[in-house]
């Protein structure tokens, strides 16, 4: 289970003040690999950034599953994503929702900090009124409701070429999202945000009215 304590949410508010660009590059420059989920998933809200430690979820389609087992289980995964966390699923479907309203409320109101799914939602207008991050593939209105089950929290999952796992940290914005290794997370966010005020002394220069090439080889980013 993702860390939630203090120096967890520090981490986080600084990560949250990044954006996945420079993480990217950060992480490029590091040597890590297939930190990117793919482009299809995409935000919701689309001024709304997500970022913190990760809560996965698993999950499998069961056509012949009981409408009540599969609330019973779903609910049962409301009430252990725990405040703080970023729930993070690969619901190895394509068919249906896996996020809705009363759903987005009830992390929401846990203290969850938004949701990511390989796979769908609905309710959409009512979840973007209510204002709670979700990050998705698609929508439709077709449910869970005996059709689909958990089979997994606080899991190693893979999302594309991504492999996540419980306690790694996730920054997602309107370009895309970058998965953090746990271990390595503090370094990132410490070197993004020095690469930042880096780039702020460039877009200075330039707005002073330096060349463009000359800014980027006195500073070295651009």
């Amino acid at each position: 289970m993702p860390d939630t304590s203090k120096s967890d949410a520090d981490l986080t508010a600084r990560l949250q003040a990044c954006y996945t660009g420079v993480v990217h590059d950060v992480m490029r420059e590091l040597g890590l690999r297939n930190f990117v989920l793919p482009a299809t998933i995409r935000p919701l809200i689309p001024d709304k950034h997500l970022a913190g430690p990760v809560f996965t979820l698993s999950g499998r389609i069961e056509p012949t599953a009981d409408p009540h087992e599969t609330l019973l289980q779903w609910t049962g995964f409301l009430g252990k994503a725990p405040p703080g966390s970023v729930v993070v699923c690969q619901p190895n479907d394509s068919t249906i929702a896996h996020m809705g309203e009363l759903s987005a409320e009830t992390l929401q109101r846990r203290g969850v900090r938004g949701y990511l799914v390989d796979g769908g939602c609905r309710d959409v207008e009512r979840v973007v009124k209510i204002g709670f991050p979700v990050f998705c593939r698609y929508a439709t209105p077709r449910d869970v409701v005996g059709h689909w089950l958990p089979d997994g929290m606080d899991v190693p999952i893979r999302i594309g070429e991504t492999d996540i796992h419980p306690g790694d940290y996730l920054l997602a914005d309107r370009d895309g999202t970058c998965v953090l290794p746990q271990a390595g997370a503090e370094e990132i966010v410490t070197a993004a945000e020095a690469t930042m005020q880096t780039e702020n002394k460039v877009r200075r220069a330039i707005l002073d009215g330096m060349d463009p090439q000359e800014a980027y080889l006195k500073y070295g980013k651009f």
